[in-house]
């Protein structure tokens, strides 16, 4: 009953969930804790972003948005650095991050391409996968790849991250395959956590905060249901404890940027709708800190 309640508030009052959220992200000054701003990984709405890129990035800037994580697609600015940076900044709205392949990041036009998220003010470019981080015979030469990479963006005043899927998890060398990328890349390196990913792989995300702190500079807030379960992947409605997680990103995990991900749209909703309701659940957990 009750989701069928928050749909019906999702049909009828789309454009007031915006002004709740802004609300919301407003209180966090006056929390105990400070609270990171709240970005999107636009990952989450690419079939919108495909059809209509400011008209998206509008959109999302009034639910709330702080800040967007790019994915490959800059719409018309895909040449014009200072154009996008322009734009995003008439809907307040920063480039939190860039998720950037390693081929894009090692072939010949890589230096173009780091020179342009520079110019839109990315701080930080993120690995989002490489099958070699759960092979045990090439997860070396991914570690090789990103410590070199490091070095490389350090000097542009850039940092590198890895973003984890399930399969980082498998067993590995008397742990994880996580666990040995972490301690065999540099500490400037950030494990971008996809949380979502963590529990899907049945292990607990506060340890692994714990475990390398000061490391998750940006993390995806993000739920992913197994098949077959009945789990919402809607932020509030999953059942993680959201609220002891975030605590958690400021007090040991250094965290700069939360990014809300979604990759599932339950209930009939398409992707922006099923983005506005994770939004309002995160805005409501943060809150209440």
């Amino acid at each position: 009953m009750k989701k069928i309640f928050t749909l019906l508030c999702m049909t009828l009052c789309f454009g007031f969930i915006a002004s709740c959220s802004n609300a919301a992200h407003h209180e966090t000054s006056k929390n105990k804790i400070t609270v990171p701003p709240v970005s999107i990984q636009l990952w989450s709405v690419k079939d919108k972003i495909e059809k209509d890129f400011k008209g998206t990035l509008k959109t999302l800037s009034d639910l709330g948005f702080n800040g967007v994580e790019f994915a490959g697609n800059y719409g018309p600015y895909t040449d014009d650095p200072q154009g996008l940076k322009s734009f995003l900044d008439s809907l307040s709205l920063k480039a939190s991050g860039a998720h950037l392949g390693i081929k894009t990041l090692t072939n010949k036009d890589a230096d173009k391409q780091l020179s342009f998220l520079k110019s839109l003010g990315v701080e930080y470019v993120i690995i989002p996968m490489d099958s070699r981080a759960w092979d045990a015979n090439k997860v070396d030469d991914l570690i090789n790849d990103i410590n070199t990479l490091e070095s490389k963006l350090a000097k542009m005043g850039l940092k590198i991250g890895y973003h984890n899927h399930d399969q980082e998890f498998n067993a590995h060398n008397k742990s994880t395959f996580w666990d040995y990328i972490a301690q065999n890349t540099s500490q400037n390196v950030i494990l971008q956590m996809d949380v979502g990913w963590v529990n899907y792989a049945g292990k607990n995300p506060i340890h692994y905060l714990k475990q390398y702190p000061n490391r998750t500079l940006t993390t995806h807030i993000k739920v992913r249901t197994k098949k077959g379960s009945e789990q919402s992947p809607i932020i509030g409605e999953d059942g993680y404890d959201w609220a002891n997680h975030i605590k958690h990103n400021v007090k040991v995990g250094g965290t700069q940027w939360l990014v809300l991900e979604q990759e599932e749209y339950p209930y009939g909703l398409d992707s922006m709708q099923s983005v506005a309701m994770s939004k309002q659940g995160l805005d409501q957990v943060i809150d209440k800190l």
